[in-house]
């Protein structure tokens, strides 16, 4: 169904692909969406929680491959340019692996659990990866979000070594709570590590060493997941149940999809079909923007949901 979607600075066309997501062979009673990300050629990749756990579908919907028969806490997905390639980085949450591969499934690199005595008896449960990549200025180092662990950061070089750890409390911030999803935002000068603080509703903003730098949108924000950037703007989804879309200066210019209320229902996030609205979002979790500035959002939701918000 296409519903306008009215932004007051763009104008999108609501469209939902889920009918076109391959049925799980596993997971039939999970399956939630968790990840997107969107390659150059326009190929749609989601990360859900089924086996298998990775699709790939055409700039249409249409179903182009699927792999992945170990991904059952499938969490975050992120794809990194290198040179003329792409490649994916996807963490799970239940068997704590971090990985690298090709957009066809062949592991490149794997991510061992950080050496530290926090681990002795508490659980490494990573749910993001952020890459500080070369076309950025950056030398490759690799963070992970300890999110539904032990509420850590962690940096690792390009080759996988750990290098060290942030938990919040470098700055005035104070500690994280749930470091959700993390990204590099590139619309400055220089880059910044963004950390979708979600447990404290707000971000936290680092230089590309690791130095805390300031909050964005503790004043506005109620469950930041993710983040991703287009242009000047930068859209973060909340889990409760909206796209919050900020400026150049993380001011915030609107939200998308807002349906507040479906968060207080006893049964949310796990609304039958027929309570799924179009133009109204349930439990967005992970974001992407294709070249064209079409919008791509995955739910929080057994079965999962993949809409996509074209330009108009």
């Amino acid at each position: 169904m296409n519903v306008p979607i009215d932004t007051t600075t763009r104008t999108y066309r609501w469209c939902d692909w889920t009918p076109r997501l391959p049925a799980p062979r596993r997971g039939t009673a999970n399956a939630r969406t968790h990840g997107v990300a969107v390659a150059n050629d326009g190929r749609v990749v989601v990360f859900r929680q089924a086996d298998p756990a990775v699709l790939v579908l055409g700039p249409d919907g249409t179903p182009l491959n699927a792999w992945g028969d170990r991904f059952l806490g499938a969490h975050g997905l992120t794809l990194v340019q290198e040179g003329e390639d792409e490649a994916l980085w996807l963490t799970d949450q239940d068997s704590g692996e971090v990985a690298k591969t090709t957009l066809d499934g062949e592991t490149l690199l794997q991510l061992d659990r950080p050496p530290l005595a926090v681990y002795e008896d508490g659980a490494f449960a990573p749910t993001w990866v952020a890459v500080f990549e070369k076309r950025w200025g950056g030398n490759g180092d690799v963070w992970v979000a300890d999110g539904y662990g032990m509420n850590y950061v962690h940096r690792y070089d390009r080759a996988g070594n750990y290098l060290g750890s942030i938990t919040g409390e470098e700055g005035s911030a104070g500690a994280f709570d749930c470091p959700h999803g993390i990204w590099f935002d590139t619309r400055r000068e220089e880059s910044e590590l963004y950390v979708a603080d979600r447990g404290n509703r707000r971000l936290q903003v680092y230089d590309p060493e690791g130095m805390f730098k300031r909050t964005v949108g503790a004043d506005v924000l109620g469950c930041p997941c993710a983040g991703a950037v287009y242009g000047e703007e930068l859209y973060v989804p909340e889990l409760c149940a909206r796209v919050a879309v900020f400026d150049a200066d993380d001011q915030l210019i609107r939200f998308i999809g807002r349906n507040d209320a479906v968060c207080e229902r006893r049964d949310w996030p796990d609304l039958p079909a027929e309570d799924l609205r179009p133009g109204l979002f349930n439990s967005p979790h992970g974001f992407a923007v294709d070249a064209d500035g079409s919008l791509y959002v995955v739910e929080w939701i057994i079965g999962g949901r993949l809409t996509k918000l074209e330009t108009s």
